[in-house]
């Protein structure tokens, strides 16, 4: 899906790492939420409450799951999930544009 209909988008960033990290929140009629955002090269690690399912749209990036030495490479088109109450390290090669949903 390339674009969303009927949703509500959060006018205030969520900023992170100073700023090489960027979303905006976008809530649909039903609950559900996502993030859409920007992701500069570097290393980051998030912490999820939510289960999250990171589409990359463009850019690569290797990511380390929850619970494995291994690093994955990912490019845009791809996604991979993430577990609930959990965190995931990411190395950003290039910039990296990005939807998560947050699955409850």
């Amino acid at each position: 899906m390339s674009q969303f209909a009927n949703v509500t988008i959060d006018k205030n960033a969520n900023v992170y790492f100073d700023g090489k990290v960027t979303s905006r929140t976008v809530r649909f009629d039903d609950g559900s939420v996502k993030t859409l955002g920007i992701m500069l090269p570097g290393e980051y690690t998030f912490n999820t409450g939510d289960k999250e399912i990171m589409e990359i749209m463009t850019g690569e990036m290797e990511v380390q799951l929850p619970g494995s030495d291994a690093w994955i490479s990912v490019k845009g088109p791809q996604s991979f999930e993430v577990p609930a109450n959990s965190a995931f390290h990411l190395k950003v090669a290039t910039i990296s544009d990005y939807c998560c949903s947050f699955v409850k």
